[in-house]
């Protein structure tokens, strides 16, 4: 009998490092929202927030969904960006209109920003699928303004 426990304590003490590979409720959370968004149409990666000495330090480098823009835009798209606050959006740098497709999105969005190539949103995935389908329509709405 001994000996039966013996093994079976061996054979845990063999498979225990192996736990360390199996993703956490989060983990899991955050790659099916990753991946519901790639199949709306959008990209996922890590990114600065822009403003970022005005953001803790362990909240600046979160998850950025972006709508890419044709590089054969009608006319050239302006580098700008916004922050959301308490009293609402601030433009970060040159001042500029907020767009319109920001009002719509949830409220765990911590910044926007649009450059040549894409325009899309901060956030820390903090929200669920309903979230990223507001995301969506917002991406397409301000993709639909930038590129008409």
């Amino acid at each position: 009998m001994l000996t039966y426990v013996l093994i079976l304590f061996v054979i845990a003490l063999a498979l225990a490092p192996l736990t360390h590979f199996i993703p956490s409720k989060r983990q899991r959370k955050e790659a099916k929202l990753r991946e519901y968004a790639a199949v709306s149409g959008m990209f996922v990666e890590f990114r600065n927030v822009p403003g970022a000495q005005q953001i803790p330090r362990q909240d600046r480098q979160v998850i950025y969904y972006g709508k890419r823009l044709p590089a054969s835009c009608s006319r050239p798209v302006k580098t700008a960006a916004w922050l959301s606050t308490k009293e609402g959006w601030r433009s970060i740098g040159p001042r500029m209109p907020v767009p319109a497709a920001a009002l719509e999105l949830p409220p765990e969005i911590l910044a926007i920003s649009v450059d040549p190539s894409s325009c899309g949103v901060y956030w820390t995935e903090a929200g669920s699928e309903e979230s990223v389908d507001q995301i969506k329509q917002s991406m397409e709405a301000w993709y639909r303004a930038l590129t008409l």
